[in-house]
C-alpha cells in the first residue's frame, strides 16, 4: 500500500514489475532507480536512450480566447517569440521577483495551452492563471538521449520527428498523444502526454525497442551535469531569474508580468549573488547546503551537489556573492559537514564539458 497521502501514477504497477526502488517525491510515490542503479541509468541516457515516468509533474489546461493574454501578463517569458505548436520555458514570480515555479508552456493550438508546473507547485500555478488541473487524466513519459528519436521511431515515426521545443498531437496505438520536444537531461529527447489507459502499453513498447527505464535519481544527476536548475534548490523563495543566470527567460519588453518591477530594479543594480559551478578532484560527491569560502571568507553556499558519472568527480551548483570577485578558474573551499574540500570554479554546463 502507498504511504498515507502519497499519490501514484498510472504506471505504478509497471514500476513494481520492473523492480523499481520507490520513494516519496513531491507527494508522489515515484521510482528512484531500477535494478542496475542510478549511475548505469545516467550513462544510458548520455550514450543511448532512457524513459522516465514524469507523470507527477503538473498539467494545467488553459483554454479560451483570453488564455494568451492571461499568460502574457502573468508569466515572465514572451509568447510573442513563439507561435501555436511550440513549447516555451518560463517563470511564475511573486511580487519580490522570487521564482514561485519554473514552467514549460505547451502552446498546442489557437487558444489551447497546457501549462506544465513542478509537482508540488500545481496549486500555486492554478491559483495564478486559473485553468483546469488535468494532471491525473494523463501520463507523461520522457524519452531522452542520443538514440531517443531513433528508438521512439519504431513506435511512431511522426512522434520521433517532432522538433525541439515544438508540440504536436500524433496517433500511437490508436490514441492521441501530445508530443513535445522537451526534456530535463541536457540530451535530445521528447516528452509524451498519453491517455492513462494507453501508457502501460507504450512504456512496454519503448522498453522492447531498447529504451532503458530510468528513475528520479538519474534525472537529478543528469540535470545537474547539464547545469539545469531545480526548484527548491536553484530556484525558489528569495531567488530571482537574474540570480539564477536566467535573464533570457524574462520578456523585458512586455509591459506587464508578475514581479516585473522587482526584476527591473535588480537589473539596474545587478544581482547580489550569481549561480556558479564547482568541480572537485576525486570521486567523492559534493553536497548541497555546504559553505563556500575564498581565502577564509564565506562567499556563498552550494544548492545542489553530487557525483558526476561522466566527469568522474564531484560537482555542485551554488550561489556566490558578486562582491566576492570569484571568477572561472578560482580555487575555493567547500565545507561539507566539517570536512573541507578544494573545488574549482568552472563554466556551465558540467557536461558536455566546456574548455
Amino acid at each position: 500500500m502507498a504511504e498515507m497521502g502519497l499519490r501514484r501514477t498510472a504506471l505504478y504497477d509497471d514500476h513494481v514489475q520492473l523492480g523499481a526502488k520507490l520513494v516519496e517525491f513531491g507527494g508522489w510515490e515515484m521510482p528512484l532507480s531500477y535494478g542496475e542503479g542510478t549511475v548505469a541509468e545516467h550513462k544510458a541516457c548520455r550514450e543511448g536512450a532512457v524513459v522516465f515516468d514524469v507523470s507527477h509533474l503538473g498539467t494545467v489546461a488553459l483554454r479560451g480566447p483570453d488564455s494568451h493574454e492571461l499568460l502574457q501578463r502573468t508569466l515572465t517569458n514572451d509568447l510573442a517569440k513563439v507561435r501555436p505548436g511550440r513549447a516555451q520555458y518560463t517563470h511564475l514570480l511573486d511580487d519580490q521577483g522570487s521564482v514561485v515555479d519554473d514552467i514549460i508552456v505547451w502552446w498546442r493550438g489557437d487558444d489551447v495551452f497546457d501549462v506544465m508546473p513542478n509537482a508540488s507547485n500545481t496549486d500555486s500555478v492554478t491559483s495564478a492563471i486559473g485553468g483546469e488541473d488535468v494532471t491525473e487524466q494523463r501520463s507523461i513519459l520522457a524519452v531522452q538521449g542520443p538514440d531517443a528519436r531513433r528508438l521512439l521511431g519504431q513506435l511512431s515515426p511522426q512522434a520521433a520527428a517532432v522538433k525541439r521545443f515544438h508540440v504536436e498531437t500524433v496517433e500511437i496505438n490508436g490514441a492521441d498523444v501530445v508530443v513535445a520536444g522537451t526534456g530535463y537531461t541536457g540530451e535530445d529527447g521528447l516528452e509524451l502526454a498519453i491517455p492513462n489507459d494507453e501508457a502501460s502499453m507504450i512504456l512496454e513498447q519503448l522498453l522492447e525497442a531498447g529504451v532503458t527505464p530510468a528513475g528520479l535519481g538519474a534525472r537529478d544527476t543528469l540535470r545537474l551535469e547539464a547545469g539545469l536548475p531545480l526548484h527548491g534548490h536553484e530556484l525558489g523563495d528569495g531567488i530571482t531569474p537574474l540570480q539564477a543566470g536566467l535573464s533570457w527567460v524574462v520578456g523585458w519588453d512586455k509591459p506587464e508580468f508578475l514581479g516585473r518591477e522587482a526584476l527591473l530594479t535588480e537589473r539596474s543594480t545587478g544581482p547580489s549573488r550569481v549561480l556558479t559551478g564547482f568541480v572537485s578532484e576525486g570521486r567523492q560527491p559534493l553536497r548541497d547546503h555546504a559553505v563556500i569560502s575564498k581565502d577564509g571568507d564565506v562567499v556563498g553556499e552550494t544548492t545542489s551537489g553530487n557525483f558526476s558519472p561522466m566527469r568522474s568527480c564531484g560537482i555542485a551548483l551554488g550561489f556566490v556573492k558578486t562582491s566576492s570577485g570569484v571568477m572561472i578558474g578560482d580555487s575555493l573551499e567547500i565545507d561539507i559537514r566539517g570536512r573541507v574540500r578544494e573545488a574549482s570554479v568552472v563554466p556551465l554546463p558540467f557536461w558536455p564539458q566546456r574548455s
